[in-house]
């Protein structure tokens, strides 16, 4: 049997990958809202209030994966593919840190700062400065672009590996054996 992540680690795995797609979906369908309307605020603050948790997923999965072993690559696997591999995958992991936490820093550079779930008032630490405000939104945004380019790659990889069977998709597919 090959090694594998543990139970959990592949679990937090799925369950980021789908959140945060889902999130930037999200985050992408509101473009289309009009500004300054009620409806677009109460989006916009559930849009960020999901981030918020989901950064917190992150941080989760980031300190499961520091704190348990990591399952090795098949020795098939040539070395040039492991040292991008894991590139590729510390890109992903600040990725995905950079979104919430540029999300959330935009957010104190504006007068509405966070409403969680629309019912607790987060305010805004920040002066209501529209050039930083622009410069986390922007590079949220930018954050979201490169994380979805690296994250189609990551799930063609997969596919790849899967197609192969040589061990590496089997390491974090959440069959049960």
């Amino acid at each position: 049997m090959e090694p594998r992540y543990d139970r959990a680690a592949r679990a937090l795995h799925w369950l980021a990958g789908v959140l945060l797609l889902g999130q930037c979906a999200f985050g992408y369908w509101m473009d289309g809202i009009a500004r300054n309307t009620p409806e677009r605020a109460f989006f916009i603050n559930l849009h960020k209030s999901t981030g918020l948790l989901i950064g917190l997923l992150i941080l989760l999965r980031i300190f499961w994966h520091l704190t348990r072993p990591t399952p090795r690559y098949p020795i098939t696997l040539p070395r040039q593919q492991q040292y991008l591999a894991l590139g590729v995958h510390r890109v992903l992991y600040l990725l995905m840190l950079a979104m919430p936490v540029s999300g959330y820093l935009a957010s104190n550079f504006s007068k509405y700062g966070v409403k969680f779930f629309n019912l607790v008032v987060l305010p805004p630490w920040g002066s209501d400065d529209k050039l930083i405000y622009g410069a986390f939104n922007q590079s949220h945004k930018i954050a979201a672009v490169l994380l979805l380019t690296l994250v189609a790659l990551h799930v063609l990889a997969a596919l790849w590996h899967a197609w192969l069977r040589d061990g590496i998709f089997s390491r974090i597919s959440l069959r049960p054996f």
